[in-house]
């Protein structure tokens, strides 16, 4: 089912009509031809209107869109032979994270990411791609089995943060965050990460050590949603947008804060509007990237990805 933001609303009985036409008139018929291509030109201009000039709120929205692809959709275009791995031999599995190996290119590689879910009995399944500790954990396990086996790593984000539930407390939701983050700097094999939706707090962080960090481009990665800055900081969090433009959480933010090394373009309007597009930009970036890692040695690889986090928030005073 086609989903549409409120500032893409005007596209739906336009996009509605030209699928009707489509599935039920002949197309070949003169009237049904020229009604599609009247259609058609209103539809481009429109889109031009509305993803011409996106601020950084509407952005927002669009990484968190209904239709956006999410980490499963990447790995059924992108990988072949994914055997998923459940459970972090400790408590449970987690739904939220998906994790396994795969084959990438003939590449032998293991996959970790978020998962959201395509429905409403998906999504709550998998908690909104919310993870629990046990999600972090296994994880860990999985990047554990890929450093001894000598696999690259290729982690997925999309998440608004970690499950903030007290049993997740009560497992110890800080420490597995923090636990993965600290494991994943001495991991000896490559590790890109590509944000393809939401990226919040340390939920999203919790997986984001990587030598690349790529970035959709409309999607975000902050501290913080939008929403949750306004409500900390006017008690409002309706006023989101204001917040969404003092956060800078847009990939072109974090490409000038050198905080991603490369901005994945999307198809016009957004991964939502066309997923073959959007999974071949993908793939482009992601072979560039895992190729040069690869040829790194494991020590200069560690240095390195140390050394590029200890970069990040460095800042210069001006007198």
């Amino acid at each position: 089912m086609r989903y549409y933001l409120d500032f893409e609303k005007r596209l739906e009985p336009l996009e509605n009509r030209k699928d009707e036409i489509e599935r039920f008139y002949n197309i070949y018929d003169p009237h049904y031809a020229k009604e599609v291509m009247d259609i058609s030109r209103k539809i481009s201009k429109f889109e031009k209107e509305i993803y011409g000039n996106l601020t950084n709120w509407q952005r927002s929205q669009i990484s968190r869109h209904l239709n956006r692809p999410h980490t499963l959709d990447y790995i059924d275009s992108l990988f072949s032979h994914f055997t998923e791995f459940h459970g972090d031999r400790k408590y449970r599995d987690d739904p939220a994270i998906v994790a396994g190996f795969a084959r990438y290119e003939n590449i032998s590689v293991a996959v970790i990411g978020h998962q959201k879910g395509d429905d409403v009995r998906e999504m709550g399944h998998r908690n909104f791609g919310m993870a629990h500790p046990e999600g972090y954990r296994k994880a860990m396990r999985i990047m554990d089995l890929a450093s001894r086996w000598g696999k690259p790593i290729i982690t997925f984000i999309d998440t608004p943060g970690a499950f903030p539930g007290i049993e997740a407390e009560e497992r110890g939701q800080a420490e597995a965050i923090a636990s993965t983050i600290y494991s994943m700097f001495s991991l000896d094999v490559p590790i890109i990460t590509l944000i393809i939706g939401e990226g919040g707090s340390g939920g999203a962080l919790a997986i984001g050590v990587g030598d690349r960090i790529l970035m959709l481009e409309n999607a975000i990665y902050s501290v913080i949603s939008p929403e949750g800055c306004a409500a900390i900081l006017w008690r409002d969090g309706s006023k989101g947008p204001l917040a969404a433009e003092a956060l800078k959480p847009t990939s072109y933010d974090l490409l000038k804060l050198n905080v991603v090394d490369e901005i994945i373009r999307e198809p016009f309007g957004g991964a939502h509007r066309d997923w073959k597009q959007a999974f071949l930009n993908t793939d482009t970036a992601l072979m560039k990237h895992l190729k040069e890692v690869l040829e790194i040695p494991a020590e200069e690889l560690k240095q390195k990805r140390y050394e590029k986090f200890r970069r990040m928030g460095v800042y210069e005073e001006k007198r």
